[in-house]
């Protein structure tokens, strides 16, 4: 289920507040269909600012949580301010609809659900904070902040464990991955920080539980190559193994089902100005092999929308026009194709 931010547009590398934008949206995309096919498109407030790990659907595909960041200044209508809304979707209503709207800490970006679909994490960027909330049937209510950091350190994305004991928090301004525990309800801070890269932004945790890749965005302004950090899980206590270099701001990250192959969206300076010298016109794909110990590339291509499928990267040419720019994209559901995976794509925007 992608989102798609209205409101910013990257304009020749600069980030530009759109004048009375239409609303921001959310995609309900039916991935059992090839090419996959728009089910719904409803207003949704999101934001293109921080990872694009910001929509979380429970696992019994009825409710999807988006997050917003960012939302327009109401006193100066070319500047934007810190967000704190949470927007919690029924994706079974007919049509789907948003049926609340809950706040959270300052700026709300990555959001996960634990696999039980009772509890659900966001890391709020712009105060140091994750916000807890529970889930019973279509009702998600607050329960308790838990501090990590302060607003210096920032709190790109918080991934839950698949046991639920376990969670990661990537914090992109001071340059650690911070482990929490969860018992039940109870969210802490365990006060055991990794260090991985420069501004670790996106986390995905593989489905056996055994490691997690964190994407360092790193310098993308001065052209330096970034890297994604693996991350060994059944460590005590947990620790970064290994690191490889992917290209030039890597900010989507994706663990296959069998935890053997791990896909990177890579911004490749496509939005940079074009007279940067490490201007690019488009995104990459990057995929690397993972053992659970150690990383390798296994291909790389100019993306869209691909297929994996027996071991080969297929470029399906499909493409899904959206009503609005591409900000965010969630996990794909159960019922969707296992190897047929949207990749959001906007050549005039990214993360600012």
């Amino acid at each position: 289920m992608p989102t798609n931010d209205n409101k910013l547009v990257t304009v020749n590398g600069r980030t530009t507040v759109v004048q009375n934008p239409a609303p921001d949206t959310a995609t309900i995309l039916d991935l059992s269909a090839s090419p996959p096919r728009v089910i719904a498109e409803i207003d949704v407030p999101n934001s293109v600012v921080g990872p694009p790990s910001s929509v979380a659907i429970t696992p019994d595909e009825g409710l999807a949580l988006v997050t917003s960041a960012e939302k327009i200044d109401s006193a100066d209508p070319t500047k934007r301010v810190p967000d704190n809304r949470l927007s919690i979707i029924d994706l079974k209503a007919n049509p789907p609809r948003v049926i609340a709207t809950l706040e959270t800490g300052k700026a709300p970006s990555g959001v996960s659900i634990n696999r039980q679909g009772t509890l659900a994490l966001v890391a709020n960027r712009s105060d140091g904070t994750v916000s807890v909330f529970t889930i019973q049937g279509k009702t998600v209510a607050p329960a308790g902040t838990v501090k990590v950091g302060d607003e210096k350190s920032g709190g790109a994305h918080v991934a839950i464990a698949p046991d639920g004991k376990t969670a990661l928090l990537t914090r992109d301004r001071d340059n650690r991955i911070s482990v929490l525990s969860i018992d039940g309800t109870k969210v802490e801070y365990t006060k055991r920080d990794m260090t991985a890269g420069v501004e670790p932004i996106a986390l995905d945790i593989a489905p056996n539980g055994t490691f997690a890749v964190a994407a360092n965005f790193g310098g993308r302004v001065t052209g330096d190559r970034d890297t994604v950090s693996l991350i060994d899980l059944r460590a005590r206590p947990p620790r970064i193994v290994d690191t490889i270099t992917v290209g030039l701001g890597p900010e989507g990250v994706k663990v296959s089902p069998d935890g053997s192959v791990v896909a990177i969206v890579v911004h490749n300076g496509s939005n940079l100005p074009k007279e940067s010298p490490f201007y690019n016109d488009g995104g990459k794909l990057v995929l690397l092999r993972s053992t659970g110990t150690s990383l390798s590339k296994v291909a790389e291509k100019d993306y869209w929308i691909f297929e994996w499928s027996g071991g080969i990267l297929r470029d399906t040419g499909h493409r899904i026009k959206m009503r609005g720019g591409p900000a965010r994209s969630g996990p794909p559901t159960s019922s969707g194709s296992p190897g047929l995976h949207p990749v959001p794509h906007r050549r005039d925007s990214g993360r600012p």
